[in-house]
């Protein structure tokens, strides 16, 4: 009955595994390769706009800031234009700090051209840095804009995306620099941007109007970040890359690109305490207003043709500019990558990052920590931890491994200690079997009564592998969306840790010049490295340290586990598998230990003396 049950359970759990790595890595990989051989080339068509709103004193619109506009039909579509060419198009800013490099457009005053300087597209630091932003009329506009609308009888000239602003000075935007943008519409309004920009990500917008003209007008402040055409996702259901904000008491808030698409436009009315943005797989731009702004916020998209138009705006409450009078109003700018210690994943003094220092809604949740946050967050701690005394991830996944061990150990020693007394009476069960070989009933009554007296638990052999379920999904939570994970290298061979282990046994490890998984339909399987492998050979000898099943169906089940999760776990992180193959080695030294312990004799040679030896017969 225990075999069974064991039995069955391995199957069930071999079949979930099956079935998340299909789910997970094959399905998304496979998206992946048909989104490649698609065309890139994109049409973008105008940009958006301020609308005045429909009655004095109400907001431009019930959910949000501003409407993207949309090109009369008669309107000659515009090529695309190098990136480059449409940065040199108009006169700029520099943005230079230890992380950002880019600049701010002077026609329109956005900010729409920035890289991250200390991040690279592959592991090689010569490689190009990652680009964020990009200005209109290039393959993927993505950018930030602040300004006024005017309210509905206001006829008064605002400044938009054609408007050329004036540099109050000259220099670059720099930590210690902030950069001063005029523009005067000639009828009385007087519009004065200062942005500044710290160490790491965050612009801080101060607008300013000034009014010297002969009547009062009403404006309303607002903010946006628009993203023309869909980026190509990672495509994994653990993770989410699209719209996303912590909006006062309605929460996080997540819309995929998919999910705008269908939705057109979601308003939040009335927030306070609120941050809402784009995310991607590492990077992430985000509105940050004041924390006590009332925003009437939006999520939307407008289609242009094939493409659409995704944008996150809110608007403030309106001010009135008196004759004489200055109206303010503040905005902030997240722009850049999802660190931990940044973004304010760490609860500690002085390692609160913008969550803390700006009082936010949670910011720490623009990092996808999922459901199991609770677990996947301290693991993400303790990683870092042993980083910072180690300076090398791989070294902080063993010690973690170590002290997980550690803390379920008193669980695993009554698991494994039943499954030694399992062992010690396997000879009782087996008379049981001879007593009653045609008597099912019977031999269940007297296998009970046994475990009763021995005081066995015929299922405690199970909770090692239960306990280390969530250990594994949280630790591959945590390789596959921290940034701190990205291109993370380890010893060897293993320059990142979130990537699969370059090798390949089908290759030769390299020595033929052949990449074995561009192979068409079958190619995801042959994605096997030397640390898959190690993997293997570890949990082929935790499985060699119990006594082989004496079911013919059990023997084919146990023998060929390892070899099946070998290729499962080929293309995961390699981070994962070199946990995976600790743990088990560990598994082995400590079920070795307690079955000594518990007067239980240690079979693992015996049975690999064993296997060896019917091959050789």
């Amino acid at each position: 009955m225990t075999d069974n049950r064991n039995t069955i359970l391995a199957v069930i759990l071999s079949g979930l595994v099956l079935i998340a790595w299909q789910y997970f890595y094959n399905v998304p990989q496979m998206e992946k390769q048909r989104a490649l051989q698609q065309s890139q080339a994109e049409l973008h068509k105008g940009t958006p706009q301020p609308t005045a709103s429909a009655t004095p004193g109400a907001p431009p619109q019930a959910g949000g800031a501003v409407q993207p506009s949309t090109p009369a039909a008669s309107q000659q579509a515009q090529a695309v234009v190098p990136r480059a060419s449409a940065i040199a198009a108009s006169p700029r800013v520099k943005i230079d700090t230890p992380r950002i490099a880019g600049s701010i457009s002077l026609k329109g005053g956005r900010i729409d051209d920035i890289a991250l300087v200390q991040f690279r597209e592959t592991v090689d630091p010569k490689s190009p840095p990652i680009i964020l932003y990009s200005p209109s009329g290039t393959a993927e506009p993505y950018y930030a804009e602040f300004g006024w609308v005017a309210a509905t009888g206001v006829t008064a000239k605002m400044p938009d995306a054609q408007t050329v602003w004036q540099q109050d000075g000259s220099g670059s935007l720099t930590p210690t620099t902030p950069v001063v943008l005029k523009w005067d519409n000639g009828e009385g309004l007087t519009f004065r941007r200062t942005i500044a920009v710290d160490d790491h990500y965050l612009f801080t917008i101060k607008d300013e109007v000034s009014n010297v003209g002969n009547a009062p007008v009403t404006l309303y402040p607002f903010a946006l970040i628009s993203r023309h055409g869909a980026p190509q996702v990672s495509g994994y259901y653990i993770l989410h890359e699209g719209l996303i904000g912590y909006l006062g008491d309605q929460g996080l808030q997540e819309y995929a690109y998919k999910k705008v698409d269908e939705a057109k436009q979601v308003n939040f009315n009335n927030i306070t305490n609120g941050w809402l943005g784009i995310t991607d797989k590492y990077w992430a731009s985000a509105l940050l207003p004041d924390t006590n702004a009332k925003l009437q916020a939006r999520f939307s998209s407008n289609p242009s043709g094939n493409l659409h138009t995704y944008q996150t705006d809110y608007l403030l409450d309106p001010v009135t500019v008196a004759i004489g009078g200055t109206a303010t109003a503040n905005a902030r700018l997240f722009a850049g990558a999802k660190e931990a210690g940044v973004v304010g994943v760490f609860p500690f003094a002085g390692l609160g990052g913008y969550n803390k220092e700006l009082g936010l809604n949670h910011f720490d949740l623009l990092i996808d920590w999922g459901w199991f946050y609770f677990i996947t967050k301290p693991m993400f701690l303790g990683l870092d931890f042993f980083f910072r005394f180690f300076g090398n991830f791989g070294i902080s996944i063993l010690l973690v491994t170590v002290i997980v061990k550690l803390l379920f150990f008193p669980l695993a020693n009554k698991s494994y200690a039943s499954m030694a007394k399992m062992k010690s009476i396997q000879p009782q069960l087996q008379a049981l079997k001879e007593r009653y070989p045609d008597d099912k009933v019977k031999q269940q009554q007297e296998m009970m009564e046994i475990y009763r007296k021995e005081k066995i638990n015929p299922v405690a052999g199970c909770l090692p592998v239960v306990i280390q379920i969530p250990v594994f999904f949280s630790l591959y939570k945590v390789l596959f969306v921290t940034i701190e994970m990205r291109h993370a290298p380890f010893y060897g061979w293993i320059k990142d840790l979130s990537a699969p282990d370059p090798t390949n046994l089908f290759n030769l490890f390299g020595l033929i010049p052949f990449d074995p998984t561009t192979i068409p339909v079958f190619g995801h399987y042959l994605a096997l490295g030397i640390w898959p492998i190690i993997m293997g050979i570890t949990m082929w000898f935790q499985m060699k340290l119990n006594p082989t099943p004496p079911d013919p169906t059990q023997q084919i089940i146990f023998n060929w586990m390892p070899l099946i999760f070998t290729f499962m776990l080929a293309g995961f992180p390699a981070g994962l598998v070199i946990y995976w193959a600790w743990n088990n080695l560990l598994s082995v030294v400590q079920q070795s230990y307690i079955m000594r312990r518990n007067g239980v004799k240690v079979e693992l040679f015996d049975n690999l003396k064993a296997t060896f030896a019917r091959k050789a017969t």
